[in-house]
C-alpha cells in the first residue's frame, strides 16, 4: 500500500491504479505465455480504469452551493457561523468528497461527504464557525468536490461555485461619557424654541411620528383629533458631527506594511486577496474612528466622513456600500461605515498629471495639474457649509507644521473641534499641538500604544487639565486598547 500512496490520486484511486497495474503484468505475461485469454483479462483491466476517467471528466456532476453567514457582517475577534448548503443539480448519483477554500489565516479548511447523513430533498447542509482577528474582506470559498466514477477507479476534482465575501470590520472600543458635544438634550437633540405668538394657549400640532418623544404629546389636541398628536412650538434638530480621516500615506511614514508583511496589528485583504496597505498607527485611527462613530450615534448624531482633501473619506476603500456617499446616520448608517471601514488602506498622493496640449508643442513648459491639497479650500468649503451645526473631529497621522497651520482656522466652523494626531514620537509633536490650539483645536496626540478611552477622557479637561491628561497618555502608551 505504501508503494500505491506514491502514485498521484487527482486521476486515479488506488483500486484504479491496482487494475492499471495488473493489466500491465497481464500484458508481459500473455506475451511471456503466448495466452490470447490472458491478453483479454489486460485488455480489459487496461481500458475499464480508462474509460471511468473518461467518464468522470465528461459527465461529471453538477451541484449548486448556497452560503450565508451569520452575521452577514462581523466584528474582529467575534465569531461567524457559515452554513452551506449543497444540491444536485444535474445527473448522477454516488458520493463526493468536498472541501471549503479558506484563506490561511482561518486555519484548516473543512472536508465534508456529499451528500451528509442528515441530506433533506436531496441537499445537504453543513455549518462551521469563523473567527478573524484582523479587519478586511475575505473570499470565502469556493468549494472544490473530488467524486468518482460508481466502480471507485477514477477521481475527478473540480470548483462547484466562485466562493463569497466576508467582510469584518473593525470593532469598536467603549468611550467613556464626556462633555465633547457640547450642551444637548437627554435624547441628543438641539431644541429651538419658535413661537407664532406669545400665548401659550396658541400651539401648532402635528400627527405624531414615530421616534418623536412622548413628553411632546399635546393630550388635549389628542383628545379632539383622535389620534396622537405632537406640539410644533419647538424645532427639533438633530446635531451632526463631521469626522476627518486622515488617510494619506505620507501622513504615516514609519512601519507601513502591506502585501504578506507581518506586524502586531497587520490588517487584512481587499476582496482580491491583496493586503491591505497599513500599518499600526493607522490601525488605531480605524479603531477611533468607529468607536467615535458609535459612540456618537448612539447618542443620535449623524455623521459626516470627510478625508483630508475635503472628498468623501470611502471613495477608495473597496468595502463601502457607497463609496461617494459623506452623510450618515441611524443604525444604517453607522453599519455603513463600519462596512466602508474594514477594508479601508492608506493611499498615495495623487499623480499630477501634465497638459501635453498647446503649450508644449509652442516649446512652453509643461503645467502640472495640481488636484486637491490637504487642509486646503475644498476642505474649508465643505465645513464651511455646514458650519455650527456640531462637533468636528479630525483623526490625524503625522502633520508637518505647515499642515497644522493650514487646517487650524478650520475649527471655526465647528461648534468644538477635537483633533488626535497619531505620532510616531508623542514628544515631537508639540509645535504640531501648539499650531492647532491657536485655532481653536483641543488637540492631543498619541501613539499607536494609547488606550483610545484615555485619549477620548483627555477632551473632557480644561486646558490645564487637558495637558495634564496628555502627559498621563503619553505615561500609558503602553497600555492596551
Amino acid at each position: 500500500m505504501a508503494l500505491m500512496d506514491r502514485f498521484p490520486r487527482h486521476m486515479f484511486s488506488t483500486r484504479g491504479w491496482g487494475l492499471l497495474g495488473a493489466g500491465a503484468v497481464s500484458v508481459l505475461a500473455a506475451q511471456v505465455m503466448g495466452r490470447r485469454d490472458l491478453l483479454a483479462l489486460a485488455i480489459l483491466l487496461l481500458v475499464l480504469p480508462l474509460l471511468s476517467l473518461a467518464g468522470t471528466r465528461v459527465l461529471k456532476p453538477r451541484f449548486q452551493v448556497y452560503r450565508e453567514f451569520n452575521p452577514s457582517t462581523v466584528e474582529t475577534s467575534a465569531r461567524t457561523t457559515v452554513r452551506l448548503a449543497v444540491a444536485r443539480t444535474g445527473s448522477g448519483a454516488g458520493q463526493a468528497v468536498m472541501e471549503e477554500h479558506l484563506p490561511a489565516r482561518f486555519g484548516e479548511s473543512p472536508v465534508f461527504r456529499f451528500p451528509a447523513h442528515s441530506a433533506v430533498g436531496g441537499t445537504s447542509r453543513y455549518e462551521y464557525h469563523l473567527r478573524s482577528g484582523k479587519r478586511g474582506q475575505f473570499l470565502i470559498g469556493g468549494v472544490t468536490a473530488e467524486f468518482s466514477d460508481p466502480f471507485g477507479l477514477s477521481l475527478h476534482r473540480h470548483a462547484i461555485d466562485d466562493g463569497d465575501i466576508l467582510t469584518v470590520t473593525p470593532a469598536a472600543v467603549e468611550l467613556p461619557v464626556t462633555g465633547l458635544a457640547g450642551a444637548r438634550g437627554n435624547d441628543g437633540v438641539t431644541a429651538t424654541r419658535i413661537r407664532a405668538n406669545p400665548s401659550d394657549d396658541d400651539v401648532m400640532t402635528r400627527e405624531y411620528r414615530h421616534g418623536d418623544p412622548m413628553r411632546r404629546v399635546h393630550w388635549a389636541a389628542t383628545a379632539r383629533h383622535g389620534a396622537l398628536m405632537v406640539r410644533q412650538e419647538e424645532s427639533v434638530t438633530t446635531p451632526e458631527a463631521t469626522v476627518i480621516l486622515d488617510q494619506r500615506l505620507a501622513a504615516y511614514p514609519h512601519g507601513v506594511f502591506s502585501h504578506g508583511t507581518d506586524s502586531g496589528l497587520a490588517g487584512g485583504t481587499d476582496r482580491n486577496g491583496h493586503e491591505l496597505v497599513t500599518c499600526d498607527a493607522f490601525e488605531w485611527a480605524v479603531t477611533a474612528a468607529i468607536s467615535i462613530s458609535t459612540h456618537l450615534s448612539e447618542r443620535n448624531y449623524s455623521l459626516r466622513f470627510l478625508d483630508a482633501e475635503g472628498g468623501p473619506a470611502f471613495r477608495q476603500s473597496p468595502s463601502a456600500p457607497d463609496p461617494e456617499a459623506e452623510e450618515y446616520s441611524g443604525a444604517s448608517g453607522l453599519q455603513s461605515v463600519a462596512e466602508s471601514l474594514a477594508a479601508i488602506q492608506l493611499a498615495g498622493p495623487h499623480h499630477n498629471r501634465r497638459d501635453m496640449s498647446a503649450g508644449s508643442r509652442h516649446g512652453a513648459p509643461a503645467v502640472a495639474e495640481t488636484g486637491p491639497q490637504p487642509f486646503g479650500d475644498r476642505l474649508m468649503d465643505k465645513l464651511s457649509a455646514h458650519r455650527l451645526r456640531g462637533p468636528i473631529l479630525a483623526i490625524l497621522g503625522s502633520l508637518s507644521l505647515a499642515e497644522a497651520r493650514a487646517l487650524s482656522p478650520a475649527a471655526g466652523f465647528g461648534a468644538n473641534a477635537f483633533a488626535i494626531v497619531v505620532a510616531d514620537r508623542i514628544q515631537d509633536a508639540g509645535g504640531v499641538l501648539e499650531a492647532l490650539r491657536l485655532g481653536g483645536w483641543r488637540a492631543v496626540a498619541v501613539s499607536a500604544s494609547t488606550a483610545l478611552p484615555a485619549a477620548w477622557a483627555a477632551f473632557d479637561q480644561d486646558e490645564a487639565g487637558m495637558l495634564s491628561a496628555a502627559a498621563d497618555v503619553r505615561r500609558g502608551a503602553g497600555g492596551r486598547r
